[in-house]
């Protein structure tokens, strides 16, 4: 029969205790509950094939639904449908101009949200 014995295992204080190796860090600051639903809520409204292709062509040019329309090829009430739900989330805001409304990004962060995703995608599939 093997005898065992104990071995005296140090941790360093500045290697992780759950992974030996790996350099222990400080936690992430703790964020609101209701900053993080409405971090949820963004991008739930994200979270469609049609409204991430409507904010990748916002991102290249303010656009009123007809070119959106053209450049999707979707029916309008559905681009409609869809731009209402990025309007009532803060990712998109529209402005008429005569009969159109042309439809713009509030802000570039939401596309660079919605690009690295697109590009994590392509990477991993390449």
């Amino acid at each position: 029969m093997l005898e065992e014995s104990a071995t005296d295992v140090s941790v360093d204080p500045a290697t992780s205790e759950h992974s030996p190796g790996r350099m222990a860090t400080e936690p992430a600051p703790a964020r609101s509950a209701a900053t993080l639903t409405a971090a949820g809520d963004l991008l739930r409204a994200l979270a469609a094939p049609v409204r991430i292709s409507i904010v990748l062509q916002l991102r290249e040019s303010d656009r009123c639904v007809h070119e959106l329309v053209d450049a999707l090829g979707v029916a309008q009430p559905l681009i409609s449908q869809h731009l209402r739900v990025l309007k009532s989330a803060g990712v998109v805001y529209g402005e008429r101009h005569g009969r159109e409304v042309v439809y713009r990004l509030v802000d570039e962060h939401l596309s660079h949200i919605v690009v690295d995703a697109v590009t994590h995608v392509e990477e991993a599939h390449a």
